[in-house]
């Protein structure tokens, strides 16, 4: 989707990111307060950010894989539940390599991220989900607009048909 259609504005996106390092989340925050302008929700806590994303629509949600509570991946699971329709990316470490390709194919992540990473390549990864999210949403808005106007043509069927019967 072109970014300049009416459909998609990258301020309306809200990412939502967690991890249990301050520093990381600050370094992360910041960098896309700079570069974007995304709405930026972070959350050292994964009990804290749940709680956020059931009671507010989260376009994106970025969380570290090792963190006290629930680790990445439990908690990309059970947000899964509460926002299907957002794309998960996990932060992992190279050691952890092996568990986020298995998250991918179990959750359907929509890609993992090695720390450090490349702000560049970072960017990229996030307008590609967020443009696939955004993109799911019009197709979302599309199909309500077919639903309403199939009720709408078959009330219009049953009219002619009382009208002739």
């Amino acid at each position: 989707m072109n970014p300049t259609s009416p459909q998609y504005n990258e301020a309306d996106a809200t990412i939502l990111l967690v991890d249990d390092e301050a520093m990381v989340l600050d370094s992360l925050q910041a960098f896309l307060e700079l570069e974007t302008d995304y709405r930026v929700e972070a959350f050292v806590s994964s009990e804290e950010a749940l709680k956020f994303a059931t009671d507010n629509d989260v376009d994106l949600v970025v969380s570290d894989f090792l963190m006290p509570g629930l680790n990445g991946i439990e908690f990309l699971g059970k947000l899964a539940e509460i926002r299907p329709h957002a794309p998960r990316i996990l932060l992992t470490g190279y050691a952890d390599k092996d568990s986020a390709i298995q998250a991918i194919n179990e959750l359907g992540l929509f890609q993992y991220i090695e720390k450090p990473w490349n702000n560049d390549d970072l960017l990229i990864v996030f307008r590609n989900a967020l443009e696939r999210r955004f993109l799911f949403k019009a197709l979302q808005e599309k199909i309500a607009q077919i639903d309403q106007a199939e009720g709408k043509l078959s009330g219009l069927q049953k009219d002619i048909l009382r009208t002739f019967i």
